[in-house]
């Protein structure tokens, strides 16, 4: 019980201090998942809300599980197949090298995270679509106004969306583990030094950095959450 109370103790003390390499891979941890889940939201909203306008075809069916899947795509997977591809042997070395920068953990999570927004999105725009399209048709709406109308319809559960992509990017560790390969001042975050602190045995600064971890989740699914309840109210 008491390495607990020593992790609550050094988590406070390196808030309070504003310890230098705390705050860097804190800023970090936001930068690459939030820039991953922004990505993941710019094309997985509206490919989800197209998704949920089509008729079922076995093509449609066929992409939707792969959808499903993917949702469950291992991190750890994931890295694996970005790293082979950003490596000196994969196809894209050649014109430009990626790997062990903060890019390719951005990409790793986009990985991740797309799935989980495309699927969500997908799911609430198939059960909204028939009667914004029957209204939409009424009105005489071509089709790329239905489908904008059918985003503004389920903006609300499209950031629920997004938060459910967050909190699955910014908790990973295997992905950005791997392409990342967390190197101090460049590369690291803070699922990484977690990983790290425990290999050395330092459990208390590996749990000091698992509560800021769980700070930063909250603070941001909050603003979401609060941004989500405030737009439901207007």
């Amino acid at each position: 019980m008491s390495i607990y109370l020593q992790g609550l103790e050094r988590a406070i003390t390196l808030i309070l201090s504003g310890d230098r390499e705390l705050v860097e891979i804190t800023f970090r941890s936001l930068y690459v998942s939030s820039t991953a889940v922004i990505i993941a939201g710019i094309i997985g909203i509206p490919i989800g809300t197209w998704l949920g306008t089509l008729r079922p075809t076995f093509w449609k069916n066929l992409f939707i599980r792969l959808i499903y899947v993917l949702m469950g795509l291992p991190p750890v997977l994931a890295g694996l197949i970005l790293f082979l591809l950003l490596s000196r042997s994969g196809p894209i070395a050649k014109y430009v090298y990626l790997l062990y920068t903060p890019t390719a953990m951005i990409l790793a999570q986009l990985m991740l995270s797309l799935p989980i927004v495309i699927g969500l999105v997908y799911v609430v725009a198939e059960e909204k679509a028939p009667v914004v399209i029957m209204t939409a048709k009424g009105l005489g709406a071509n089709r790329f106004q239905t489908l904008t109308t059918l985003m503004k319809e389920i903006r609300f559960p499209a950031i629920t969306a997004l938060v459910s992509a967050f909190g699955r990017v910014i908790a990973e560790v295997g992905a950005v583990m791997l392409v990342g390969g967390d190197i101090a001042g460049k590369t690291r975050v803070l699922t990484t030094s977690i990983v790290i602190e425990t290999r050395k045995g330092n459990f208390d600064l590996a749990i000091a950095l698992g509560l800021v971890l769980l700070l930063v989740s909250f603070m941001v699914n909050s603003l979401l959450f609060s941004w989500q309840q405030g737009g439901k109210n207007r």
